[in-house]
């Protein structure tokens, strides 16, 4: 407005101005006018400039900005339609065509002011941004198909920006984040960090908090054993305790068994008593609740970053939270508490512990894509991600005494150092085969592992209140249970086990075969493996009996001698069950014997005690402890072993 009236008032100026020589006149009209025509070309372009300026300035993107909204705990999408031709309307269009003025006007002016141009404005970013806000639209969707395909799609893009994948990680729902740390080789960008836990006392100590949480939980009407466990941890952090404020704290306590000094107890063994009695307490639901309310889940992240060194502690604290994802009510506290990164990265961890662990706990919090449940001790090896590949059938390992659901099933041991790298073309180590070598050989397969608590002796016993626990018919009925849970039966199936598990197996099916409900896991029943399987009794069982005096033989032990009227009776009721079903068997035998410490040397299961009566029977070169572990991959026992389970399972793989 100032630069119109300053042209008309000088206008009106030459118009009335008085007549002037005639030798003055042309001069100055030629004055007038150019300072006229350079004030409106002055101004024109400074207005120009600082227009386009102001322009390129509010279309700058901000990367700082984003970093700070990362702070912020959500960012709210607003609906809008998943049909890409109702978005693409008039105002869609006009956005689009001034886009392309802004970058026309921002190049001219470039070159004549002689800057280079940013090449962020060189193409029309609009259908790239908003593809991923669609993608985050369709993971709400309430079509199950049209949520699965977009998270697919997200974990599948691996070129974005870290912007872009700090806003998935802000704006995605809980579903979606579960699903995407249930992908394969995802970035863990996708992932916000857990929220800051509160700021510590310097005196601050773990096995106090642990103390007061355990203390939090109710103490009446327990199993005897989940008493067990916390009357010792609550004793032992009392000792601790007692410790620090310069008590007496005595050796040979039913706890810890060493201290470094009198005036100092380990802090990593109290926290591990004080975890496994949080296990314990976590298998009870209305426990978990308690848990949850008294700040365990914020408790128990601050001991796994503290904790960074113990592989031990950092296993028991996720095999908590699995247990606590079994409750679907606790699952939206679980993701509120950053739980969903922790268990993603560990889910990366090349140890199959470790991961194996991260991925009961996720396949628990999955609703979306599992619908079974994985109770404490039951494992999948495979497939631990989502998958579009689909389940034919199940393989359950089950192992023996003194074995555990991944150690067991582990590549025979070698003599090459530890850290020593193979040799080109040599295959690498595996910490269990089932995982590694079965599931890519048989990828249609649901392959599962169990494990629970066995002992050759009770003076090493975890939990030596209640010895019927520990019978072969107790644990019988307590796997089949979480068997059923988690979908065992539902699918054909075949049986892999090691020594005792083997009797174990036998237990189940002639249990299974007298319930009704219990009925799939029978008629599913494809195939069974045995290794080593003391059908008859086993001599370790004997020189156990013969020293009990000295080793207090566990009931576990018991069961396996020779006289055992448990063990004839499991034996003569599998054969006729088996019989009637004609269900294919296959037994190995050892027959090397097996050094027990430095002195014992037994033939633990020999070959007629590994003689079921039915199916085949293929004794090998190896000991009690090697007959479940395969040297190679193309090892005779690793080969028998996958083409019976291939031949079993023929109609359903489709070879």
């Amino acid at each position: 407005m100032s630069l119109a009236a300053y042209c008309v008032f000088c206008c009106r100026r030459i118009g009335t101005s008085g007549p002037s020589t005639k030798s003055d006149l042309p001069w100055k009209d030629i004055r007038k006018i150019s300072k006229l025509t350079g004030s409106l070309i002055l101004g024109g372009f400074v207005f120009i400039t600082y227009e386009v300026l102001a322009l390129k300035k509010l279309l700058t993107l901000d990367t700082q900005a984003v970093q700070q909204e990362k702070l912020k705990s959500y960012i709210y999408v607003n609906t809008v339609s998943l049909d890409p031709s109702e978005s693409q309307g008039l105002t869609y269009k006009a956005r689009k065509e001034l886009h392309k003025i802004v970058r026309k006007i921002l190049e001219t002016e470039a070159k004549i002011l002689r800057r280079p141009f940013d090449e962020h404005f060189s193409k029309f970013a609009e259908d790239h941004e908003r593809a991923l806000w669609v993608l985050l639209k369709r993971s709400q969707s309430e079509d199950r198909i049209i949520r699965l395909q977009a998270v697919q799609q997200l974990a599948e893009n691996s070129h974005w920006h870290d912007y872009q994948y700090r806003t998935v990680a802000q704006a995605c729902d809980q579903r979606t984040v579960i699903g995407l740390a249930r992908s394969k080789d995802i970035d863990l960008r996708f992932f916000l960090p857990p929220p800051p836990l509160p700021k510590v006392k310097d005196d601050y100590a773990i096995e106090d908090e642990l103390r007061l949480l355990l203390v939090s939980l109710p103490q009446t009407d327990l199993e005897q054993c989940v008493q067990y466990f916390t009357s010792l941890a609550l004793r032992e952090s009392s000792q601790t305790l007692a410790a620090q404020r310069g008590g007496l704290w005595c050796f040979g306590g039913n706890g810890l068994p060493y201290c470094k000094t009198l005036s100092k107890v380990p802090s990593e063994t109290v926290e591990l008593f004080c975890l496994q009695a949080l296990v314990q307490h976590s298998k009870v639901s209305t426990h978990c609740d308690k848990i949850e309310a008294n700040g365990g889940l914020q408790l128990l992240q601050r001991i796994y970053q503290l904790r960074n060194d113990s592989a031990k502690i950092q296993r028991n604290i996720i095999r908590i939270i699995g247990n606590m994802a079994l409750d679907e009510r606790l699952h939206s506290s679980i993701v509120r508490a950053g739980w969903v990164s922790i268990l993603a990265e560990a889910m990366k961890s090349p140890h199959v512990i470790q991961s194996s662990h991260a991925s009961r706990a996720l396949a628990n919090l999955d609703r979306e894509t599992v619908q079974e449940k994985y109770p404490d001790g039951i494992y999948v090896l495979h497939p631990q991600y989502r998958s579009s590949q689909p389940i034919k059938a199940d393989v359950l390992f089950i192992h023996g005494l003194l074995g555990a659901a991944f150690k067991t099933w582990r590549q025979q041991d070698t003599n090459q150092p530890l850290g020593v790298k193979a040799f080109e073309g040599e295959e690498v180590y595996s910490e269990c085969w089932p995982k590694t070598w079965l599931a890519s050989d048989c990828p249609s397969l649901r392959i599962v592992s169990v494990e629970y608590d066995t002992h050759l002796s009770d003076w090493k016993t975890k939990c030596p209140i209640e010895d019927h626990r520990k019978s072969i018919a107790y644990r019988s009925n307590e796997l089949l249970t979480k068997l059923r849970v988690a979908g065992v039966g539902d699918r054909p199936l075949v049986w892999v086990s090691h020594s005792m598990g083997g009797l174990l197996v036998k237990k189940m099916l002639v249990d299974a075969s007298k319930n009704p409900e219990m009925d799939k896991i029978v008629n599913n029943t494809r195939g069974i493996i045995f290794y080593s399987v003391p059908h008859h009794g086993s001599q370790l069982a004997e020189y156990s009996m013969n020293a009990r005096y000295l080793l207090f033989p566990s009931v576990e032990v018991k069961e396996l001698s020779t006289d055992s009227p448990a063990l004839k009776e499991l034996n003569d009721d599998f054969l006729s069950f088996a019989k009637d079903k004609k269900f294919p068997v296959l037994s190995f035998a050892e027959i090397l014997p097996t050094h027990i410490g430095s002195m014992i040397k037994l033939h633990v299961v020999p070959v007629d005690s590994a003689n079921l009566g039915i199916g085949d029977l293929i004794p090998v070169e190896v000991n009690h402890l090697n007959i479940c572990k395969p040297k190679k991959k193309d090892s005779f026992l690793y080969q028998c072993t996958v083409k019976f389970i291939q031949d079993a399972l023929a109609r359903e793989l489709g070879s």
